[in-house]
């Protein structure tokens, strides 16, 4: 098939590449045109595993190419995907103006029948927008009756697994409009998604609107379970319970499972933050108090100052001369998203206090810097106090504590000996759970996680319960 990508940005470049492996004829279209360059020169604005190598081979092999040409986008493609940015607005609604931009678009230069398929993350009724908009410009073309369909297809990618989650999906969502046009619509998208279905039929056909609010109700089906956890893994820390022992009790019910059930910082990203605003937004337009959702968001914006507190507590509100070695800065691992990730308040929030940081990240240096720059761009002398740093041995050198926000493979099993040396005390504020409590106490650190219970707590606790029985 010939297919227009609109947007190539993260969803875009992803699902374009990935088009065009599997044999189809693909065209990205982004109005930056100094993105556009950087892909055409082989370079990738984005950090994603395996993204640049099937990038490069699909490119060499004319199956995948890159213009900032609005026209020769929409003539090129019979099917047309938009995948622009839905940012989230002032009062938590998701920007539809970039859709309804590229929906305008399609209608101003088609002269053919098009399948246009929203793939950015919209609200329930934006695919009868992007009809409206369409249509009004063929209206104005004189072109009232050339046919064009319009399609859902939600993406359920995860950041830095999303070539698997696109090659090997769990389920494809694909709503389409009643009637003659949306029925071929929807036997075209079958066709375009036939490698997913030989072995196993992955395609869930519905309406529009049900497509539409499957990604929202997705979305805020995983941010609830982890703020739930994390709720839970703060009660854990009060009582000296372990949430880690929790996690395994509760995960081997098969109706719970061990998905997302992980305590930590918080989410972050593009996603999860911004579809539960929005969703709590839509909500309140039709009347509802959307209670659940609104506590996951709180929740979620407590828990990233989580690790802050259990450092307050430790060291007293002034951290004034203290130094701290921050590992991890990406909201996650396997990319180099800075969007509402946790490291950026627990960096905000020590610099307030008068630390010092030295911060490293495998992938998300850069982004990082920018990121923490637009924080602090009314903090210049907190700016001074922050160094990013090579590689994270360099981050220990002569810290007080070692932080960690995100869970990268290469922090998971350091040499605690060397960790030891490096720090001018062998402490650990591990935002992750990545180690073992028990063994790093034996090594002789002070270690705090989330939700692990400290021996002393429960010592403690259960002193307290024999002393009041």
């Amino acid at each position: 098939m010939k297919i227009t990508i609109i947007g190539s940005g993260y969803v875009g470049l992803v699902t374009g590449t990935c088009l065009a492996e599997l044999g189809n004829d693909v065209l990205c279209l982004d109005l930056d045109a100094t993105k556009i360059g950087m892909l055409n020169a082989g370079e990738v604005p984005i950090y994603e595993p395996g993204l640049k190598e099937l990038i490069e081979r699909n490119h060499a092999a004319g199956r995948l190419r890159f213009t900032s040409d609005i026209e020769a986008s929409v003539q090129f493609g019979d099917v047309q995907f938009i995948a622009v940015g839905t940012p989230p607005d002032e009062d938590g609604s998701a920007d539809l103006r970039y859709v309804v931009s590229a929906a305008r678009n399609i209608g101003r230069y088609m002269t053919s029948p098009k399948i246009v398929v929203d793939k950015s993350t919209v609200p329930v009724g934006t695919g009868a927008r992007v009809r409206q908009a369409i249509q009004a410009q063929l209206d104005e073309r004189c072109l009232p009756a050339l046919e064009f369909a319009v399609v859902s297809n939600p993406e359920f990618l995860k950041e830095g697994a999303a070539i698997e989650d696109f090659m090997r999906p769990d389920r494809i969502v694909i709503g389409t409009e009643p009637g003659t046009a949306g029925q071929r619509a929807r036997e075209a998208m079958r066709t375009l998604y036939a490698p997913f279905t030989r072995n196993h039929d992955r395609i869930l056909n519905m309406d529009i609107a049900s497509a539409e609010f499957t990604k929202y109700a997705a979305n805020a089906m995983l941010a609830t379970r982890i703020s739930f956890m994390n709720e839970l893994a703060n009660l854990a820390d009060a009582v000296g319970a372990d949430i880690e022992l929790v996690r395994q009790g509760i995960g081997s019910d098969p109706r719970i499972g061990y998905s997302f059930l992980y305590a930590g910082t918080g989410y972050g990203g593009s996603c999860f933050p911004k579809d539960v605003q929005a969703l709590e937004r839509t909500a309140a337009e039709y009347g509802q108090t959307p209670r659940i959702l609104a506590a996951v968001e709180a929740v979620n914006h407590e828990q990233k100052r989580v690790l802050v507190r259990k450092i307050v507590a430790h060291y007293g509100e002034d951290l004034s001369g203290l130094t701290f070695a921050l590992w991890g800065l990406a909201f996650k691992p396997n990319t180099d998203d800075m969007r509402a990730a946790p490291s950026r308040v627990v960096i905000k929030e020590l610099l307030a206090r008068g630390a010092s940081v030295r911060a490293f990240d495998p992938v998300a240096m850069e982004e990082a810097r920018k990121a923490v720059s637009s924080d602090l761009a009314d903090e210049p002398a907190a700016k001074t106090r922050l160094h990013f740093v090579p590689d994270q041995a360099t981050a220990l050198q002569d810290a007080d504590a070692l932080i960690v926000v995100t869970e990268w493979k290469s922090f998971r099993s350091p040499d605690f000996i060397a960790v030891a040396a490096a720090l001018r005390e062998p402490v650990i504020f591990d935002g992750r759970n990545l180690y073992e409590p028990e063994e790093l106490r034996q090594l002789g650190f002070i270690y705090h996680a989330i939700g692990r219970g400290d021996n002393y707590q429960r010592e403690a606790l259960i002193k307290k319960m024999l002393t009041s029985a």
